[in-house]
């Protein structure tokens, strides 16, 4: 008994020592140093003030102000950013002709449950905007006009299931009905069985559409399936941005154009096929 309490005299304080430093080696791990950082404010927390001869209540006021700046900081950022959109924008638009200009616009709303359908733009009727008007962004055509308020209007994008644009292969003039797929992508339903395109073919509007004028760009064959039934398919990249549609520019909408469906375009096809023949 008299040896054990001997080598606890003379090991003890060393064992004690050993288990504080492996408890707060341990502490420290679990915390991630938030308790050790915890104590260090609390000690010095009165030699900072001391320092800087402040009292709590300036110190709050100058978080307060810290914030403020902050928050200031982050509203000219936003700002600087929009006004580069919308210089950008301008500069497109100049570059059309005065009398068919567009009209600049704002996308001001944006539904989650709706992201791929529908946008809402900050003009409306007393702007001039009227239902069927053209909407294009850089990239491209983006949808067209569906309703209209006198202050706001709101865009069927061609990314909607429900939209259909009649498009043409650029390369080829391959014809088809483009359908939105809610996506930044679009399904393209071509008209003939074994259509002449091929992946990296670019598409625009044709001829055969009434909502929108012919030559608009709208995206590029992404990939195909050629033994698809009825009719041959493909997968197209949409050009403009949808995803993040900021500002566009508003266009009358076209007139006198032909129909856009598959039946006047497989009407054009046989005149011009019969024309061959004779």
């Amino acid at each position: 008994m008299v040896t054990v309490r001997r080598w606890w005299g003379s090991k003890g304080l060393q064992i004690a020592s050993l288990a504080l430093v492996l408890g707060g080696a341990w502490i420290l791990r679990q915390t991630q140093g938030a308790m050790l950082l915890e104590v260090y404010q609390v000690v010095t927390r009165p030699l900072q003030i001391l320092q800087s001869g402040q009292t709590p209540a300036e110190r709050l006021e100058e978080r307060l102000k810290d914030a403020q700046f902050m928050e200031m900081q982050t509203r000219i950022q936003e700002l600087e950013s929009q006004n580069q959109q919308l210089q950008h924008l301008l500069g497109y638009v100049q570059t059309e002709p005065p009398a068919s200009r567009p009209l600049p616009a704002r996308v001001v709303g944006r539904s989650a449950d709706h992201w791929w359908q529908q946008v809402t733009l900050n003009r409306g009727s007393n702007s001039g905007i009227q239902e069927g008007f053209i909407v294009k962004a850089e990239g491209g055509l983006v949808g067209l006009v569906d309703t209209v308020t006198p202050n706001t209007s709101r865009v069927l994008l061609i990314s909607d299931l429900k939209s259909q644009v009649g498009v043409t292969i650029s390369r080829t003039s391959a014809k088809g009905v483009l359908r939105g797929d809610s996506s930044a992508e679009a399904v393209l339903e071509f008209y003939e069985k074994v259509p002449n395109v091929k992946v990296g073919d670019l598409v625009s509007t044709s001829t055969y559409s009434q909502k929108f004028p012919s030559g608009l760009a709208v995206g590029r064959i992404k990939s195909l399936d050629l033994k698809k039934l009825p009719a041959s398919v493909a997968k197209v990249e949409l050009f403009p941005p949808i995803r993040s549609l900021d500002w566009v520019a508003v266009y009358p909408k076209p007139t006198n154009q032909q129909q856009e469906n598959p039946e006047s375009a497989q009407q054009e096809q046989a005149n011009q096929q019969l024309q061959k023949s004779k």
